[in-house]
């Protein structure tokens, strides 16, 4: 109970912290914070597959699945406030961060050990199979993250600006299912049993995917609350 009060605990203030934000101060940033910061997280978390026991069924996944769809809300957020324009430059951002990140993480482990520091082999185990997550991750994250912002913009055109639930669900289903076959694909492949794998994670994102949609109109609502439409805002929704 502690893990998932954590994890509703975590999408609580991120739905609501990031449009406060953006309501308050007509911009991005904190929005691109977080966003980096879960982006960062979940290609680390990833090296450790997991298992989740859903009523009757168990699934295994990379442990990143927990994080991961959160960033497709992220997006959806910056789209709706901002347009589709401002998700490719935070995405285009987060691909720069996540650069520099494994450069840093490949100059921390050449560097020589502590003769007292015990812990290199438990050490490489971890980040040796990050820099192949994180290669995966990038084709994965650039694919998967602009499909998203795509269909979540076209969809509210179609849509001519209502039923929020349709594009946030049906923009993050397909771009989910693409991410997790691409991620897992580079990542485990002659690894890990990828195809179990590949099932696990699309199911689990999806379901993430569907369960995050009332947070979407938290998020909304926290946006919109007793604004006057200004300038940087789209108010497309309201």
């Amino acid at each position: 109970m502690s893990v998932v009060f954590i994890w509703l605990l975590t999408l609580i203030i991120a739905s609501v912290s990031i449009p406060y934000y953006i309501r308050q101060y007509k911009k991005s940033d904190l929005a691109i914070g977080i966003y980096v910061i879960y982006l960062a997280l979940s290609q680390i978390i990833a090296s450790k597959i997991a298992n989740f026991n859903l009523i009757i069924f168990q699934f295994t996944a990379p442990a990143a699945v927990l994080i991961f769809p959160f960033t497709f809300q992220i997006t959806d957020i910056v789209n709706e406030a901002f347009g589709r324009h401002e998700v490719h430059r935070m995405i285009a951002i987060a691909f720069i961060t996540q650069v520099l990140m494994t450069l840093f993480l490949y100059l921390g482990t050449a560097l020589p050990r502590a003769p007292f520091w015990q812990s290199e082999k438990a050490w490489h185990e971890i980040i040796n199979l990050v820099p192949r997550i994180t290669l995966a991750s990038w084709i994965a994250f650039l694919v998967s993250e602009n499909l998203d912002a795509i269909l979540y913009a076209q969809i509210r055109n179609l849509t001519k600006g209502r039923y929020l639930w349709i594009r946030n669900i049906f923009s993050d289903i397909p771009s989910l299912a693409v991410d997790s076959i691409i991620f897992v694909s580079i990542a485990f492949y002659g690894i890990m049993p990828i195809w179990s794998l590949i099932f696990g994670q699309i199911v689990l994102k999806w379901l993430i995917g569907i369960l995050d949609t009332p947070f979407m109109y938290l998020s909304r609502m926290v946006l919109y609350y007793k604004t006057v439409p200004a300038s940087g805002l789209n108010f497309i929704d309201k």
